[in-house]
């Protein structure tokens, strides 16, 4: 027995790929597809008549910057975008009062910070029961510490190694 993923009534799948308990409910499927596939059309429509323009309508916000209607009019009634009503029943706003508001980056790729690479070698690493008695503390703190911290750990034989720079750094700030 599956249940139909529209009515949600219980069926007898006819083969492996049944989904729907009846024409009825595979037609409603096939609407709400196709209406969001032209809701997709009519904003990317939207999107392609908006480029290069310095002011745009409501819709035109709406669509590109995915703004919902209700908080636009928000930001214009508190007086964070300023609007120009050329007409009856149109709202132009600026495009530049919209991405100062949103913050919206001109170069979204920036450089992220360089990870700090590890040496976890024994002659830079301390072993877990060196930093419990160094600063006396138990070996479970240590573990919960090293997860916090995302700090890496290296097992050689029994002994479970970290990095000297990384537990001194922590401890002794905690201190």
């Amino acid at each position: 027995m599956r249940h139909c993923i529209v009515c949600g009534k219980p069926f007898l799948a006819k083969n492996v790929d049944s989904v729907h308990c009846s024409k009825k409910c595979s037609n409603e499927t096939y609407r709400n597809k196709k209406r969001a596939e032209k809701r997709e059309m009519e904003r990317q429509a939207i999107l392609a008549e908006s480029e290069g323009n310095a002011l745009l309508t409501v819709v035109q916000v709406c669509s590109r910057y995915q703004i919902s209607r209700p908080t636009l009019y928000r930001w214009i009634r508190q007086g964070k975008i300023k609007d120009h009503n050329p007409g009856d029943r149109m709202t132009l706003i600026d495009i530049a009062d919209i991405e100062g508001l949103l913050d919206i980056r001109k170069n979204p790729l920036e450089e992220t910070p360089k990870k700090r690479l590890y040496s976890l070698e024994p002659e830079d690493c301390y072993t877990i029961g060196e930093v419990s008695k160094k600063y006396r503390i138990s070996e479970s703190t240590v573990y919960s510490n090293l997860r916090r911290h995302s700090i890496p750990m290296r097992q050689i034989g029994r002994f479970v190694y970290v990095p000297k720079f990384d537990i001194d750094k922590i401890f002794k700030s905690e201190k």
